[in-house]
């Protein structure tokens, strides 16, 4: 069976993550979004699946390439052109992307799932797939019902009795929503859907392709069903994700590593001395991490791969990607820390680089400038932290 995932978004909302990495291989305690996608579409048969690409397109294709490894089959269609040498993305749209791969040859014969690339899921494919023949649908949309103080956050679908989709409202307050049931960006379609999408134009599900359907009538409805869906399209939700794998709220991600105490889950030859540190899970720490005598990390919590927390450093309920140098006495409350940028939970960020505090959090890979002891001071204070 045939699937697509969508992959070629810049994913302005999860920067400074997706400067580097682009949305389906943002890592879920190492594991790209990704990954978990083709897992369940194997799972349920899904076999042959096509990806648009466009932002960071290589690091997509060179971790996944043809899909072996991964027991499936993968081929890739970029969306963008070369100019001076250089790969530059121009998504088509959702939609767009579809159609650019059906142009190029008719892949898309019989019934087909598309899905967002950045969303842990754990969807019974095969009863919706079911579902969706039975009402002789050229669309279904799976959605997902909400309590109604969350709707403004998502778009929602409205149906008839029948499911058959009537209207959108798009992030709604909770007084004029007309129903609960969300958009989850997981989609069901038959090959007559390129019927309503234009050849070499920008076109999106959402936005385009789906108020035509409902404009002419067309057999689309929506099956609300209830699974795990967790959406990583903002930073807080990225962070939210974290939490509730190390928390055990999300039950279908494994937590790596060895569990060297309770709650406490470690990668290869992390160099700790267990005696001298303080530290309450649920934590996760990666392979080639040392973290020193004196420190402190509180879970839920996060520390990648070949970072170093040095002595009097404090990680309180924060995610560290790999290779961060945290410097003694640096309290991180509710941060997430990638590369030369520190996010609060809320999205905010400080380029550390730029603000002058790279020697306070930086690339564990590199020297420290020199600081005096007044400047440290000074310059900590800025981000709340204890420079002593």
């Amino acid at each position: 069976m045939k699937a697509m995932i969508l992959a070629a978004g810049k994913g302005t909302r999860v920067r400074p993550i997706t400067y580097t990495i682009p949305k389906p291989m943002i890592p879920i305690l190492q594991k790209p979004v990704m990954e978990f996608l083709l897992e369940l579409l194997r799972q349920h048969g899904f076999d042959q699946i096509m990806v648009n690409v466009s932002h960071l397109a290589e690091e997509i294709e060179s971790y996944f390439r043809d899909g072996q490894r991964f027991g499936v089959e993968i081929a890739y269609s970029f969306e963008g052109r070369i100019v001076d040498g250089t790969l530059v993305g121009e998504a088509l749209g959702s939609a767009g992307g579809m159609r650019r791969i059906q142009d190029f040859s008719p892949f898309f014969d019989d019934t087909f799932v598309v899905l967002c690339g950045d969303a842990l899921i754990d969807l019974d494919l095969t009863e919706a797939v079911k579902w969706h023949r039975s009402k002789g649908a050229i669309a279904t949309i799976i959605t997902k019902t909400v309590p109604q103080e969350e709707v403004s956050s998502y778009g929602v679908v409205v149906t008839d009795d029948d499911g058959k989709i009537q209207a959108f409202q798009e992030k709604p307050s909770i007084e004029e929503a007309k129903s609960t049931n969300i958009n989850t960006g997981i989609y069901i379609f038959e090959p007559e859907i390129f019927n309503y999408i234009p050849s070499g134009v920008e076109f999106d599900i959402g936005g385009d392709l789906f108020p035509k359907l409902v404009e002419v009538g067309a057999p689309f409805y929506a099956i609300p069903m209830d699974f795990e869906w967790v959406d990583i399209g903002k930073v807080p939700d990225y962070w939210r994700a974290i939490r509730g794998v190390l928390s055990g709220e999300i039950k279908n991600v494994q937590i790596p590593g060895n569990q060297v105490a309770p709650g406490i889950y470690t990668g290869l030859n992390v160099a700790v001395n267990w005696d001298k540190v303080d530290i309450t899970g649920p934590v996760y720490i990666g392979g080639m991490t040392r973290i020193e005598d004196g420190a402190k990390i509180v879970g839920p919590a996060m520390i990648g791969p070949n970072c170093w927390v040095c002595s009097g450093a404090t990680v309180d309920n924060s995610v560290i990607f790999e290779w961060s140098r945290l410097g003694a006495g640096v309290s991180l409350v509710d941060k997430l820390v990638f590369g030369r940028y520190c996010v609060d939970k809320a999205g905010a960020t400080i380029d550390l680089q730029a603000a002058a505090l790279d020697w306070l959090i930086t690339d564990a890979r590199q020297d420290l400038p020199t600081q005096t002891s007044m400047e440290r001071q000074a310059i900590a204070e800025l981000l709340g932290t204890n420079a002593n």
